[in-house]
């Protein structure tokens, strides 16, 4: 038996201004996309945006539906769309932004475990490392790889030797 540790890393920052440009005006872009969600039902909106290895912006937002669950989080529809009309860019990274009716919770808003897998067959599918970003109004986590918030991910396309 051996006892062994998996380590997080992420870097935390207090404020917009803090971020690289890049980075700002992608979070500012989730911020905005919140604004498009449909929560009737939860009530909480969330918004993502994803930058792609050509500086495009795509945006997503949470959509609800009586027939649950057959609604789509906002990272996901950030995600798809990106794929879709973007066929073969590398999404370099995603920011999320959320809270309960149309505002921000001070702590960040992590991502469902269906996202995050979505976001690693995306970073695996394009071999870039895909940061995340999670915006809260008084802390902000980055995430330089889906693998520091998603570790020992399940690869169904993994070769085995």
């Amino acid at each position: 038996m051996r006892n062994t540790n998996c380590v997080i890393r992420y870097r935390e920052y207090d404020s917009l201004e803090e971020l690289e440009p890049k980075d700002r005006a992608l979070t500012e872009a989730a911020i905005e996309a919140q604004k498009t969600s449909y929560a009737p039902y939860s009530q909480f909106n969330v918004g993502a945006a994803v930058r792609l290895e050509d500086g495009t912006v795509v945006k997503g937002s949470n959509q609800e539906n009586a027939a649950s669950p057959a609604g789509l989080c906002a990272e996901r529809t950030a995600m798809f769309a990106a794929s879709a009309q973007h066929p073969g860019l590398a999404m370099e990274s995603i920011a999320i932004a959320g809270g309960h009716r149309y505002t921000i919770t001070e702590q960040p808003v992590s991502p469902c475990g269906s996202c995050r897998q979505v976001m690693s067959q995306y970073q695996r599918k394009s071999g870039v490392p895909m940061s995340i970003i999670l915006y809260g109004t008084d802390n902000i986590k980055v995430f330089d790889r889906v693998e520091d918030i998603l570790p020992f991910i399940f690869d169904s396309l993994e070769t085995k030797k």
